[in-house]
């Protein structure tokens, strides 16, 4: 996997990852493909996404999860 493509500075959207030279974050690719959206979709959606950097921004986003740290799940009261 190609790890160029994902890029974080503080000077593009607040230093979160992006798609390298856009300002597509890895955490709207996520987001949209929860929401039930196709690759295919967000390709067309964003024409300056690859397939290719689609499938880097899942692969960072699982690197990322792989860290050490506790995510708990808090059930929120309506």
């Amino acid at each position: 996997m190609d790890t160029k493509l994902i890029a974080s500075d503080p000077s593009i959207m607040m230093g979160k990852p992006v798609i390298a030279g856009t300002r597509i974050t890895v955490e709207l690719i996520l987001e949209k493909f929860a929401a039930g959206e196709t690759i295919e979709q967000l390709l067309e959606a964003y024409p300056r996404l690859t397939e290719e950097s689609v499938l880097a921004a899942f692969h960072f986003a699982s690197q990322a999860l792989r860290a050490d740290v506790v995510y708990p799940i808090v059930e929120r009261r309506q």
